[in-house]
């Protein structure tokens, strides 16, 4: 029923109309196609991922949320 009530619409546009819509269905289609990206990515744990430790060794981030709030503080005046 809705198909029909669709197709109908469709036809009564004219042929430009009709054009744009063929164009947005593609459109559409591409956009929401099942895609094999990311199919073959091996996953590894977080921990060893290499940024983890980054900041090990730094001695002015012992405490990050401190850090962060001691950077806003100073920096967005």
């Amino acid at each position: 029923m809705i198909q029909d009530s669709m197709l109908n619409n469709f036809n009564n546009l004219p042929p430009e109309a009709q054009k744009q819509v063929m164009d947005f269905i593609a459109f559409l289609r591409t956009r929401y196609q099942k895609s094999n990206y990311g199919k073959n990515i091996t996953k590894t744990k977080l921990t060893e991922e290499p940024f983890i430790g980054i900041w090990r060794d730094r001695d002015d981030v012992q405490d990050s949320s401190a850090w962060v709030r001691n950077i806003r503080k100073n920096e967005w005046k």
